[in-house]
């Protein structure tokens, strides 16, 4: 792939919209030109060319020059390529955000939603669903505590790792000399954490355990953090207390009571498909009985909000395999249901098969046969990641009240959340401002640091 730039320094907005149609591997090659209020892209690939040009106002913004560097590139794109692109020119992680933007400037949800249709050229579809997750994020922000605080609480270690998995959890099995040293050090910062909060008198409104996999501790461990947690923090306010125990082989009945003694209110139990065959391909190593098994423990143990996620465009699944997938799941009826699109980085084991999974067509086919079943759940989140299978997106649906306030208040940016742990990114949102504080990934590098992590954590509001 090479990319000319003449007359802008937009090339990063070029080879956005380039990958969206082309593998990095491609001989492909773009010519992105601006004089004045006009752009032209010609793009040559395989023996044939395609060209297209777009305006932008004389007093026109670098946001809206850049929009119009980005027109003509995917513009001329799709003359040569039969990729889909439904999300159009938008590259941004927060697609309901511009929505919410565009509201608060006095536009109904509808009118954002065309004006968004417009702007960036997306599938009318597409613009619906970032219209309706703006509504319901709307409801949520406006109840959301003035003064109020997040914090997320990171476990790194997984019982295996999957082989799509790109973040920073280490295997439990290989770990495990790590995983005592690494509480001992959570637990200081989760201290510093506390202090911090009360010191600047702000409310505790969602505490999040995410990973990784928080139930691959034990139940003495699990014990231990909890009762840290109630000691050092004010409970009193808290709204949401959410546990990924996203694998089912890490649930049994004396951990979910250790949950729930605690005062855990939401847990997410995450198959990612319910197809036998692709579990034993992913590395998952639990078996769809294993669902069923931890869901009827929750029951019994008393959750009445559970999330579970599933992923589109796993290893040589079909539409009908994700059909069958939602089908088993809606029968355990969820509270809610996350779908994620196949999203490979360079950590995953999947990493060598990403381009002939990227460009798979039929994304959008297992996407849609998702969200068709979720006809009774209501969208209340939304974000993309680059290099997403199609292009496409990560969607929350959920029913009425059951919706994931740390999730919305994550993706949205309007609370401060101070994020604990290996690889935890806290945001700190101050007068319209956000800065962002990242802990070390690796677990190991984490504990060797601790005094410094807590130093900052001290005074991190």
């Amino acid at each position: 792939m090479k990319i000319e730039c003449i007359g802008h320094t937009f090339e990063t907005a070029v080879r956005q919209i380039i990958q969206l149609f082309f593998s990095l591997k491609s001989d492909v090659y773009v010519k992105s030109a601006m004089l004045a209020s006009v752009t032209e892209t010609v793009i040559k690939y395989d023996g044939r060319e395609a060209r297209a040009v777009s305006f932008a106002p004389p007093e026109a913004s670098r946001t809206e020059q850049s929009d119009s560097v980005k027109r003509s590139c995917f513009e001329a794109a799709v003359k040569l390529s039969d990729m889909p692109a439904p999300w159009g020119i938008s590259t941004g992680i927060r697609p309901a955000k511009s929505i919410r933007a565009l509201h608060k400037q006095g536009l109904s949800y509808t009118e954002a939603k065309e004006a968004f249709a417009r702007r960036y050229l997306a599938d009318e579809e597409k613009a619906l669903l970032a219209a309706r997750v703006a509504q319901k994020e709307d409801a949520l922000l406006n109840d959301m505590y003035p003064d109020g605080v997040s914090v997320y609480i990171g476990i790194p270690f997984c019982p295996t790792r999957c082989a799509y998995c790109s973040f920073i959890s280490q295997s439990a099995e290989r770990s495990a000399r790590f995983v005592e040293p690494y509480l001992a050090a959570l637990a200081r910062e989760i201290e510093a954490a506390a202090r911090t909060i009360k010191r600047v008198g702000k409310r505790l409104e969602t505490l999040y355990f995410g990973g990784g996999t928080p139930t691959v501790l034990s139940q003495e461990q699990l014990h231990v953090l909890f009762s840290l947690c109630e000691k050092m923090f004010d409970f009193s306010s808290l709204r949401e207390f959410t546990v990924e125990a996203g694998r089912p082989d890490t649930i049994c009945t004396a951990k979910l009571s250790e949950l729930k003694a605690a005062g855990v209110n939401r847990i997410s139990i995450n198959p990612q498909t319910m197809k036998q065959q692709t579990l034993d391909t992913i590395g998952r190593r639990h078996g769809v009985e294993d669902v069923y098994n931890a869901f009827d423990i929750a029951r019994a143990g008393g959750f009445d909000n559970i999330n579970a996620d599933i992923i589109v465009g796993l290893p040589n699944e079909t539409e009908a395999d994700v059909s069958q997938t939602m089908s088993e799941l809606l029968s355990l009826s969820p509270e809610a249901v996350t779908i994620h699109t196949m999203y490979l980085k360079r950590a995953a084991y999947l990493i060598d098969e990403f381009e002939r999974y990227r460009f798979c067509e039929g994304t959008r086919l297992l996407m849609n046969a998702a969200v068709r079943a979720l006809a009774d759940y209501e969208p209340y989140y939304l974000y993309k990641q680059k290099n997403t299978l199609g292009n496409l997106e990560n969607v929350g649906f959920a029913k009425e009240g059951c919706e994931c306030r740390y999730n919305v208040y994550i993706m949205e940016e309007e609370q401060t959340i101070l994020a604990l742990g290996a690889g935890a990114s806290s945001k700190i949102v101050k007068d319209g401002l956000i800065s962002r504080i990242y802990n070390p990934k690796d677990a190991r590098e984490y504990i060797l640091r601790i005094d410094d992590i807590v130093a900052q954590k001290e005074g991190i509001l």
